[in-house]
């Protein structure tokens, strides 16, 4: 295994690279306060919601079909779900 294995490089676009990893903890962050339980809801909405944009806009940037199309799916979903709380 190499040391740097999960090192990534910033590319030509560095805000692209920053975007890529608050996407990740964020959606991360989602995953967490779900497995805490159903009083935590509003917090892995809003971080679900967020990672997906980000992630959806980074799809975008690289041209990516499947995350594009994982990523707008996923958002709509969880938008969806955040009306429907609140109504």
């Amino acid at each position: 295994m190499k040391p740097d294995m999960f090192l990534t490089k910033m590319g030509s676009n560095p805000l692209v690279w920053y975007v890529k990893w608050i996407a990740t903890i964020g959606v991360m962050a989602a995953v967490i306060f779900r497995s805490m339980g159903p009083e935590w809801y509003a917090y892995d909405m809003f971080f679900g919601t967020a990672g997906t944009i980000m992630w959806a806009w980074v799809a975008i940037i690289w041209r990516d079909t499947a995350l594009i199309l994982l990523n707008v799916v996923m958002s709509f979903l969880l938008i969806s779900g955040i009306v429907q709380n609140i109504l």
